[in-house]
């Protein structure tokens, strides 16, 4: 399988080849304007049923629009998409039936409890009405809510109503979920039950189709993943793939004696032409390198570097070589220091 990343200079998405599982979702040439906004500007996608695949970018860059077109709230201006094998404009009906959607905002009614909220909701969805309390019972415990149930929401704390708001989410099974950003809020222990539920459903055989702006959530739970920026695919790749395109490795050392630490710092600067950070560790140093101009990998310019050291008498006890983080790579692909401290607005209608 050709799994070379695709950068801006590409024209969107390159195609995966036909062998492995189904296409969940197909998209070409998305485009939408809201006014004078080009919210999509030719979006491309190619997602794989069985699969987590990730739509990271920051506020504003277009995550909830695509979201939007392919659950069939809203229609695009160009382009087409089909989704489990249905076109979402001429055949909306046949996706809704398959798909859940959980969006950014809470659409529970705050005057009932949770547990009157998941059961009304299930019976909404066309559960029976013991089939929808089970459901429900069996939801609130999973999403950590079993001892508020019996609470109006209006009383639950924000956090609480956003678990609730996905645990509504996944009230009937679907084949396909569209997750819009859905840890925001979220305490680390929330977020870590949200991931293993993720994880489980797509064990069970579903696709999901996660936004996020946390980079390590994309990390943990994405096979693949796109980074869009300004409504286009500027990068599309395993994590692998796209923390090689950042052409760096992350480099951390300590020095066997301490007193070395500032001569090891002004050698390996010179070998390496970067600057090293001295942490709280006495004996610790750590730096981004570069891949070098003629070519050579990180691996061959430290590996060239240490040895240089050790002839100089500077022992190192520890080392370890390893690669740029996603947030490295989406500063490399766009100039946005950390999606999650974006606060512009994705324009969604």
């Amino acid at each position: 399988m050709d799994t070379t990343p695709v950068h801006a200079e590409s024209r969107g998405v390159r195609r995966q080849r036909s062998d492995g599982p189904p296409l969940a979702i197909e998209a070409a040439g998305l485009a939408r304007r809201f006014g004078a906004t080009h919210a999509l500007a030719g979006v491309d996608l190619a997602v794989r049923s069985g699969t987590v695949y990730g739509l990271l970018g920051p506020n504003g860059a277009g995550k909830t629009t695509t979201v939007r077109i392919l659950a069939t709230l809203l229609a695009p201006d160009s382009g087409q998409a089909r989704v489990l094998g249905h076109d979402v404009v001429t055949e909306a009906d046949a996706v809704r039936r398959r798909i859940a959607l959980t969006g950014q905002f809470a659409t529970v009614d705050e005057d009932l409890t949770g547990a009157e909220n998941l059961s009304l909701l299930g019976r909404l969805a066309g559960l029976a009405r013991r089939e929808a309390r089970v459901r429900a019972a069996d939801l609130l415990a999973a999403f950590g809510l079993e001892q508020s149930a019996s609470r109006q929401v209006k009383a639950y704390s924000g956090g609480m109503r956003r678990r609730l708001d996905l645990a509504a989410s996944f009230l009937v099974h679907a084949d396909l979920y569209f997750l819009d950003e859905p840890t925001t809020g979220l305490d680390p222990a929330s977020r870590s039950q949200v991931w293993d539920i993720i994880r489980s459903i797509v064990a069970g055989g579903a696709t999901v189709l996660l936004t996020t702006q946390y980079l390590d959530e994309a990390d943990a739970l994405a096979g693949r993943i796109a980074v869009i920026d300004n409504g286009r695919i500027i990068a599309e790749g395993t994590t692998g793939e796209l923390k090689a395109t950042a052409g760096s490795g992350s480099l951390s050392l300590r020095v066997a004696e301490p007193a070395r630490r500032t001569d090891a710092s002004r050698m390996l600067a010179q070998r390496l032409g970067v600057t090293f950070q001295a942490g709280a560790d006495p004996a610790a140093l750590t730096a981004t390198i570069p891949a070098c101009a003629s070519g050579s990998a990180p691996a061959e310019q430290v590996a060239t570097a240490i040895t240089e050291l050790a002839r100089a008498g500077i022992g190192v006890s520890e080392l370890a070589l390893g690669q740029p983080s996603l947030d490295e790579v989406f500063l490399t692909l766009t100039g946005h220091r950390r999606l999650s401290n974006q606060t512009t607005q994705e324009v969604t209608s």
